[in-house]
């Protein structure tokens, strides 16, 4: 009778010793095929951009085929649907953006649930906005932007790329934080809300760095702040909104790859190894810098985090905004 203990735990042990083994094998033998990369956007984007410089990246260090597999349409649903719906093998991966967190406060029902139904792998990097006005409008700072907004209630307009993006976003956010009333202008994309500041036709925007860095050197747009919570490495000389009397507004381009839920925790590990490593590679930086974006790199567990804070942001602007997508 005495033996039968030792012996259940000597059962117990050699069960978990086989399990760990098999859970490392897992992970060393993963990628045993070609990795899908579900971008649910257009080619040729910011984020297309990324994942094709990740994806060859990875292939060469996997020893696999990385295929970047852009799926738009839906606003991102189409794309990210199908990475749900996706075997949980770390073979079909999605690389999206800020809509990602965004469309579960901007549809009454979504084909997927944003939290339970992804596993966060590791964001990849962070890109800021940059509050820009006309040349001609007396504001040399945020302070003086918002001095003249609340004497011009309504008076003053913001274009952005359209209805519930990122740009719409920081524009109501930074409404709601300052107290002031501003007109919401969409656009089909960024550049045509940049040529109407330009031209006078609006007031300011939320531009990409990349697209605005241009203009303000030219001296056609005025740069007043970066909407990340500190300064940019791209801009350095202009400080944040957090910064200049807005305490804590923060609005960001994020980028991250996740993969479908249930994933094996070793797939998941590996996954995330792998990815930083590239993510961290100099020539990635200076590529993600020449979009105005700084290498992020995170932990699963910091990412799952980040999103599910980044939700609940974009629920309480919507909320007390009233945006909507039509």
């Amino acid at each position: 009778m005495r033996g039968k203990p030792f012996g259940f735990l000597w059962w117990i042990g050699l069960t978990f010793g086989v399990m760990g083994t098999m859970a490392v094998q897992a992970q060393s033998a993963f990628p045993v095929k070609t990795v899908r990369v579900v971008v649910p956007f257009s080619a040729g984007g910011g984020t297309d951009l990324i994942g094709r410089t990740l994806a060859q990246k990875l292939s060469t260090v996997w020893g696999q085929t990385v295929l970047v597999d852009n799926r738009a349409g839906g606003g991102t649903l189409m794309g990210t649907d199908l990475v749900a719906k996706s075997a949980p093998d770390g073979h079909t991966l999605l690389l999206t953006a800020n809509p990602h967190t965004t469309n579960p406060a901007l549809h009454a029902k979504l084909p997927y649930d944003t939290v339970r139904d992804f596993s966060g792998i590791t964001q990849i990097a962070a890109a800021p906005m940059v509050l820009c006005v006309h040349p001609l409008l007396p504001a040399r700072s945020v302070v003086d932007l918002i001095a003249i907004a609340k004497k011009q209630p309504g008076q003053l307009s913001y274009g952005t790329s359209g209805n519930g993006g990122p740009q719409h976003l920081a524009g109501e956010l930074f409404k709601l934080m300052a107290q002031v009333q501003l007109i919401h202008v969409p656009y089909k994309g960024s550049a045509p809300a940049i040529i109407d500041v330009m031209a006078g036709q609006i007031q300011l925007t939320f531009g990409s760095t990349f697209t605005v860095l241009p203009q303000i050197h030219a001296g056609k747009l005025r740069a007043l702040a970066v909407t990340s919570a500190k300064r940019s490495a791209a801009m350095p000389q202009l400080p944040s909104l957090s910064q200049s009397g807005l305490t804590g507004y923060e609005a960001i381009t994020w980028y991250g790859v996740l993969a479908p839920s249930s994933t094996p925790a070793p797939v998941v590990v590996k996954l995330n190894a792998d990815w930083v490593q590239v993510i961290k590679l100099p020539e990635v930086g200076e590529r993600l810098a020449q979009d105005g974006s700084e290498a992020v790199g995170s932990d699963p567990a910091s990412f799952d985090a980040m999103i599910k804070n980044e939700i609940e942001k974009a629920r309480r602007i919507v909320k007390v905004s009233g945006m909507r997508l039509d």
